[in-house]
């Protein structure tokens, strides 16, 4: 089972721009903070200029541009002098190839070939490649190997270099004839999508995947991080994408039986009711399913008639979103995934219309993978959905079900592994930017069908939660998140007035009309969400949704025509001041502010071990990576941090200083004592429904919901809340409190959250 759990994480992005030894520097305000250990994205060396660090190429060395060796160093010296340990984010699955010189198991095989030393850490069908590897590099022109030069050694492509084989001859040769020698196949861009034969991270060309499940190349991707985690440098593990693993099971047994003392949580998205495979020894997810259950709960029901007849107007017909998700997920498996449904289709060369029914099953899986034999289940809905919506598929549906249940077989392996590649790229990367009846419920391991979610509904959630994985993540923002926590909770509070903001999208529709409709309507919610924000930032994610939903334009064939009018369309919410987008957001930001405080204190004190992501203890406006992943003014933070803990009780106001008094007292709390249990708390009188409240074992919750009706109906009047006995104490405003019947009204008098204390 996994190691001791921390009591709290605080995400870095750890870059160029940020790197080791200046968080070292901020470790001292992450302790005042009241985290208990700093959670760290990829160490180990990754592609130059890697700003993320997903894209490893050696395993066996930390990231120079992130700080070296002595960058860590330092890290690990300012940790321990302050008492925190350091969760660190692992990527098993793929590495970097992009630039092929620095990654050294890359060049070995591009050199070598299939009999290259570090071939088997490698996912490559060298039979469908001719015995070379294939390299998405070149132009789309029939002219572009005419740029190919041979110097030094090398062959090369513009900026590209590669290496030439060890028996290969350079004398007397065109570069063109040198490159039929090789042991790779330089090949147009486009042919990625149909021809590549080696597997990639989703549809990435420059991240091929890795064979972990070979017991060497398990020890040579692990051997410097267990050293860590031996050494007692790293307490826990973040393992990325585990559904890209051939066995992700027998992975993460081998993981915890290397590293017994560590906390393991996977990067597994659930699927609405979808629960972890009880086998693995692990403490739970990083937490999109949190996520959901806190987001859902602020969300008014109520709102959901109007701004669906809103999306059926913008979209001209009524939206099936279960039927949209099969069409995304079909043309995903149709293009920028085609060839790795073609590789699975050579594994049948028996079966008729292999390819065609393979690409129906992956578009009709409904989970993001099984894990066999646990989840068969899984395989039999898929069949019957996808011999219902193509009966002519029957047969050879019901001949890949039988094969695909051989657990062992290299189809069913394969199968699996691309089961989520499909659902990710067909549901989080295309479906939610296509689907905009609601933004805020648009998000990973999200249920955009499902709007909202009662306290009665929550409550059993994190009953469960409190059973199943009471050590797992909890989470509100990641560096994967669509739109950060503080966009999703002042987008909540349209669902609490859908008349006035359908009323407000149908003007600006006329002022700003785009003819893309439900592009605009997202659009127009993410801007309202982040605003204020600069107009480059605007412009950059109003190009990337448009390009991710693929209906006007897309990254491989941008629509020049259509992105014009895109911008000018955002140009409009900047430049006209009769549009009045700054009054939607002042109507709305209070009750925003209210509800980021509420899902943040509800996050920090439900069952798991809450992540703060970094920047968001206060307001931070982010919409979908790169933007969620800009440098933090730590320096400011710090200078807050110290204002509140000298007494100061802030505004509710635009400073955010609020959300991190809420964050320090909370984090605070959890690290002065254990938190046993979890009993729901329900209040009596006219806005019941508006409380949602528990008790953690001698610390209760309490946080506001649906704010705006609240104070529409002139707020709590005579709803009273029965405290156990004792005194207690709001660790928030240092308010006290006897047992008995209290009025709501009197707890929340100066914030709409409490952090009550017993003793």
């Amino acid at each position: 089972m996994s190691g001791s759990a921390p009591l709290s994480t605080y995400r870095l992005q750890i870059s160029a721009a940020f790197t080791m030894q200046e968080a070292a520097g901020i470790v001292d305000y992450l302790r005042e903070l009241g985290v208990s250990h700093a959670y760290s994205s990829p160490l180990l060396a990754a592609t130059p200029g890697s700003t993320h660090g997903y894209d490893t190429v050696d395993f066996a060395s930390v990231d120079e541009e992130r700080g070296g060796v002595e960058g860590f160093a330092a890290f690990d010296a300012a940790l321990r002098a302050h008492g925190l340990g350091l969760i660190l984010d692992i990527v098993p699955n793929h590495m970097g190839v992009g630039v092929p010189d620095v990654n050294p198991w890359w060049w070995d095989v591009l050199r070598y070939g299939r009999y290259a030393e570090h071939a088997p850490a490698l996912d490559v069908d060298w039979d469908f490649g001719n015995q070379r590897l294939r390299i998405p590099v070149l132009a789309d022109s029939p002219y572009a190997l005419d740029d190919l030069q041979v110097e030094f050694g090398e062959l090369r492509y513009h900026d590209h270099r590669y290496p030439l084989a060890a028996d290969g001859d350079t004398e007397g040769g065109t570069p063109q004839e040198v490159h039929e020698r090789q042991r790779y196949e330089l090949m147009s861009w486009r042919r990625a999508d149909t021809d590549l034969n080696y597997r990639r991270f989703f549809a990435i060309n420059d991240l091929a995947a890795v064979r972990v499940e070979q017991p060497a190349v398990f020890d040579a991707v692990h051997a410097l991080v267990l050293g860590w985690v031996e050494s007692g440098a790293v307490a826990g593990l973040r393992v990325d994408h585990p559904d890209g693993l051939a066995d992700p099971g027998g992975y993460l047994k081998r993981l915890a039986e290397a590293a017994p003392q560590a906390w393991l949580v996977v990067e597994k998205i659930l699927h609405p009711g979808e629960v972890l495979p009880t086998s693995w020894p692990v403490a739970g997810t990083t937490g999109y399913d949190a996520l959901n259950e806190v987001g859902g709960v602020f969300v008014d029901p109520a709102g959901e008639e109007v701004l669906t007849a809103l999306d059926t107007e913008l979209s001209g017909q009524p939206v099936d979103f279960l039927t949209m998700i099969r069409e995304c997920k079909r043309a995903v498996a149709d293009g920028i995934l085609h060839s790795e449904v073609r590789r699975l289709a050579r594994l049948v060369p028996d079966l008729d219309a292999a390819e065609d029914a393979l690409a129906e099953m992956l578009a009709c899986f409904p989970v993001y993978r099984s894990y066999l034999p646990d989840g068969a289940a899984y395989l039999q809905q898929a069949a019957d959905y996808a011999t219902a919506s193509r009966p002519d598929l029957a047969q050879p549906v019901a001949l890949l079900r039988d094969r695909l249940l051989v657990a062992d077989s290299e189809l069913a392996i394969r199968f699996q592994q691309t089961s989520g590649m499909v659902m990710a790229k067909g549901v989080e990367d295309t479906a939610y930017y296509r689907w905009n009846r609601f933004a805020a419920l648009n998000e990973v391991g999200g249920d955009p069908i499902r709007f909202g979610w009662t306290t009665e509904q929550f409550h059993a959630a994190c009953a469960l939660r409190q059973e199943r994985s009471p050590d797992g993540m909890t989470t509100l923002s990641t560096h994967d998140t669509k739109r950060s926590e503080d966009v999703r909770a002042r987008l909540a509070v349209l669902a609490e007035i859908p008349e006035a903001w359908a009323t407000v999208v149908r003007r600006w529709d006329e002022a700003a009309p785009l003819a893309d409709r439900p592009l605009a309507h997202m659009l127009w919610q993410n801007i309202v969400g982040a605003w204020p924000l600069d107009r480059d930032r605007a412009h950059a994610y109003a190009q990337k949704a448009a390009r991710e939903a693929g209906v006007s334009t897309t990254w491989a064939d941008p629509d020049e025509d259509f992105e014009v009018r895109l911008h000018a369309m955002v140009d409009v919410a900047f430049d006209d001041p009769e549009l009045g987008v700054e009054l939607v957001v002042d109507r709305i930001k209070k009750f925003g502010w209210s509800n980021s405080l509420g899902m943040k204190l509800i996050q920090l004190m439900m069952p798991g071990v809450p992540d703060v992501y970094q920047g968001t203890e206060i307001w931070d406006h982010s919409l979908v990576d790169p933007d969620n992943r800009r440098r933090v003014d730590f320096d400011h933070l710090r200078a807050l941090l110290l204002r509140v803990d000298d007494g100061w009780l802030p505004p509710l106001d635009a400073t955010g200083a609020a959300k991190l008094l809420v964050v320090s007292r909370a984090l605070r709390v959890r690290a002065a004592r254990p938190l046993p249990g979890y009993q729901p708390l329900s209040a009596d009188g006219p806005a019941t429904d508006h409380l949602v409240a528990f008790d953690r074992g001698g610390v209760i919750a309490l946080a506001t919901r649906l704010p705006l009706r609240l104070a529409a109906a002139e707020g709590w009047g005579q709803t009273v809340l029965d405290l156990p006995p004792g005194e207690w104490s709001d660790a928030i405003t240092g308010m006290r409190y006897d047992g008995g019947t209290r009025l709501v009204a009197g707890i929340l008098h100066h914030f709409p959250v409490a952090l009550l204390v017993a003793g």
